[in-house]
């Protein structure tokens, strides 16, 4: 078993790496500047995207619109020549005010009908960004065995963000939770981002690879 050792908390004094962390590998960085898609395709542009890794995770590093708009994303079975692969998730958020305190200033609950999705190929929904200066959404996403052609594909989100005042004088942080599957047993072999409407502004998205062991 791989143990990390401290030295005076100098990095230049680590020993070891656990396993955890060798095992993670980047892959590709994106970097929006006024984009309307975000694309990571297998076998372009050094983008892996197959059976190399059994477990895929998506970075997002402040990602801000154009407009108010939701970030969204699709998978591809034909590397990349479509995206509307059929989608069944479940979503639920939890929420802050900054100072605003007075009813439903905090909160926790399922998000139905436009965050989830029943067997639809739509672009899946994850949480509306405003386009203040200062407004963006950061998060993750992990898409399982995506190479498979045997079972469905799943994935888990988990996102952040901090948004206008719907009214209340006070912006407010939203911790968003969506989990599904690609409905396929083909392999997706490529994964869109953008906006549902209008480009995204600034953003990374990182691709990183996990692999067995």
């Amino acid at each position: 078993m791989s143990i990390v050792t401290y030295n005076n908390r100098s990095i230049a004094n680590i020993s070891a790496i656990p396993g955890a962390a060798k095992s993670l590998t980047h892959i590709k960085t994106l970097t929006a500047s006024s984009s309307s898609t975000l694309s990571f395709v297998d076998g372009s542009d050094d983008v892996v995207l197959d059976s190399t890794y059994p477990i895929y995770l998506f970075k997002f590093v402040n990602m801000h619109p154009a407009s108010d708009s939701n970030f969204t994303f699709q998978g591809s079975t034909n590397t990349g020549s479509s995206y509307g692969v059929t989608i069944t998730t479940t979503s639920f958020s939890a929420y802050n005010y900054e100072t605003y305190t007075g009813a439903g200033a905090a909160g926790v609950g399922y998000d139905g009908g436009a965050e989830d999705l029943a067997q639809s190929t739509d672009f899946q929904r994850l949480y509306q960004i405003s386009n203040s200066n200062d407004a963006s959404l950061s998060g993750e996403l992990f898409l399982f065995n995506p190479s498979s052609t045997t079972f469905v594909k799943h994935f888990i989100a988990t996102t952040n963000r901090n948004n206008d005042a719907d009214g209340t004088g006070s912006q407010f942080a939203r911790a968003g939770y969506n989990a599904g599957y690609f409905n396929t047993t083909s392999a997706v072999d490529a994964m869109q981002f953008k906006m549902s409407s209008g480009n995204i502004d600034v953003g990374t998205i990182k691709l990183y690879g996990l692999k067995d062991s």
